[in-house]
């Protein structure tokens, strides 16, 4: 079944590739979607795909890459729409 994620994560998560590997593991998983830094030095990621790919996402997000030091993980589901192509970096 396809869902959708909004997934807000803070901690040290930017300048530690965060945003380069959540693209990388998103298109393993088939995602379409994006991610951005915010203006409060967390990430933000809108993905949308099979709902057991969006918890494997949404369980890495947890940790991010080795040098990133998640503290805190926020999450909220919804419904797929069909809005997008691929899954990238947006600004």
């Amino acid at each position: 079944m396809k869902k959708r994620i909004h997934i807000k994560i803070s901690g040290l998560v930017q300048g530690v590739g965060f945003r380069y590997y959540t693209i990388e593991l998103a298109k393993q998983l088939n995602l379409t979607g994006w991610v951005r830094n915010t203006l409060d030095g967390g990430v933000e990621i809108l993905a949308q795909g099979e709902e057991d790919n969006l918890k494997e996402l949404l369980n890495w997000a947890y940790h991010g890459p080795k040098s990133a030091r998640v503290e805190n993980v926020e999450y909220k589901w919804g419904e797929y729409k069909n809005e997008f192509n691929e899954f990238k970096v947006i600004i």
